[in-house]
């Protein structure tokens, strides 16, 4: 590995060694990273590796039964995983599939069951109980926008790593993304996937599902007409439109109105995917601000930094129960 070595994940430093100290400290968790290469290439004299980490951390969308491994994964992607021995649909996600209609079948399943149907537990809905009544605001790298189906206020959340339920160009040529249900439901049904009356998905008896979608019905840039693609950040090519913005600006703003008054900064089941947006900043500004207290749920990961250990507590638990504890 090259001394001046650049992570794509910010939350790594530059350099060889910042690099190798990471690995390092993910081996001494109690929850363990494990790493799935998905395809690897040589250019001259460089390696280049495609990799999957599985940080294993709870979370809470993990929490409320948004599980992306086992029966869920099974229920859905069935055909898939016959065909590509695929394990999880996250790592599924990553594979380069040969045409646009199977890929565009996979990802509107994958869109669909994890931005339009419910989770299969109340969890989000436990928590906006908790915090209905309070001055609260709602950070989170999740793209499933389950807070705010379980009521929370739009306006008092920002979803830093985009959304399932958004497109963007892929290029991209333009600033701006654009609702799918329309689209990833046309896919689905193309696919012989109907929609119950609660927004389940399901293959009605006699048919199966299709892995291909029409060419015909594949959305494009309405701009440049180039390939459309899921807003979410995996790279340098995702779009920050106009809405998340207005949703950074009004995150800015309250934790200014709040810095020197009694505050909350709550962390459920934040892993070590991308620490600094929530993690590393909530337990900065503990640090910092002598008002402030630091609360963390997490199964098998809540970590206090010895620092603000006294101004902090820590749940080694499961967000779901620890949210039905707290309302009872």
């Amino acid at each position: 590995m090259n001394k001046d070595y650049i992570q794509h994940n910010l939350s790594y430093k530059t350099g060889r060694d910042a690099f190798v100290g990471s690995v390092e400290y993910l081996y001494t968790l109690p929850v363990k990273t494990t790493v799935k290469n998905i395809m690897a290439f040589e250019d001259k004299d460089k390696v280049f590796l495609q990799t999957v980490y599985n940080f294993g951390g709870s979370g809470l969308s993990t929490s409320a039964g948004f599980t992306y491994s086992g029966p869920r994964f099974n229920r859905y992607f069935s055909d898939f995983i016959d065909k590509y021995n695929f394990s999880d649909m996250y790592s599924g996600g990553f594979y380069p599939f040969e045409t646009s209609e199977e890929f565009w079948a996979y990802w509107s399943r994958y869109i669909y069951i994890n931005r339009y149907m419910d989770p299969p537990k109340d969890t989000y809905k436990k928590l906006f109980e908790i915090v209905k009544d309070k001055d609260y605001f709602v950070i989170t790298t999740n793209v499933d926008h389950a807070f705010q189906k379980a009521g929370g206020e739009k306006e008092r959340l920002f979803y830093t790593q985009g959304d399932y339920g958004l497109f963007q160009c892929s290029v991209p040529c333009h600033d701006s993304t654009y609702d799918n249900k329309e689209s990833v439901v046309k896919m689905l049904q193309s696919q012989n996937f109907e929609i119950s009356e609660n927004g389940d998905l399901f293959i009605p008896d006699g048919k199966k599902a299709k892995m291909e979608v029409p060419a015909s019905i594949i959305p494009c840039c309405p701009v440049c007409n180039e390939m459309i693609t899921m807003n979410l950040r995996s790279d340098d090519l995702f779009v920050e439109d106009e809405g998340w913005f207005k949703a950074e600006s009004r995150y800015e703003e309250f934790i200014a109105k709040h810095k020197n008054k009694s505050l909350l900064l709550l962390e459920l089941g934040v892993g070590y995917n991308t620490p600094s947006i929530i993690m590393y900043n909530f337990c900065r500004m503990t640090d910092a601000w002598d008002n402030a207290r630091y609360a963390v749920v997490n199964y098998g990961e809540a970590y206090v930094p010895s620092e603000i250990k006294p101004k902090s507590i820590s749940i080694d638990g499961d967000i779901d129960d620890v949210m039905s504890f707290l309302l009872s």
